[in-house]
């Protein structure tokens, strides 16, 4: 991959993280995410396609009265390949605090993510 096209997956991990950090996950995930993206997570397994993937994190969301950290640690672009590791905090519609640090993978194509699998400790 191309310096260029690898400042370019860069800029792009930038975008995402930024409107993440901004409560528009939704937007962030229409945005940068492909059609047949593959999401895969401790919590919820294997979800296919873009569209199962806005109904599994609408009822995440859902369950969250709001979100109290976003804060990025780490954050690498590569050939096609993107890291971060993020600090998050939530408080859930039931009162519930939580706090999770998550590290995300993600491979993508033609400036969207089509393979992404997040790793935490689910506290179990």
């Amino acid at each position: 991959m191309s310096a260029e096209a690898n400042n370019n997956l860069s800029a792009r991990l930038d975008g995402l993280l930024a409107q993440v950090a901004r409560g528009e996950i939704m937007e962030a995930m229409h945005e940068y995410y492909d059609d047949d993206v593959v999401m895969e997570e401790p919590l919820y397994g294997r979800t296919d396609g873009l569209a199962a993937n806005l109904e599994r994190e609408q009822r995440f969301l859902d369950s969250v009265r709001r979100f109290t950290r976003f804060d990025v640690r780490h954050r690498v672009a590569g050939a096609a390949v993107t890291f971060y590791e993020v600090e998050m905090g939530w408080e859930s519609t039931d009162g519930t605090h939580v706090q999770l640090q998550q590290v995300a993978v993600a491979s993508w194509r033609d400036g969207r993510i089509i393979h992404e699998r997040y790793y935490y400790d689910r506290g179990d």
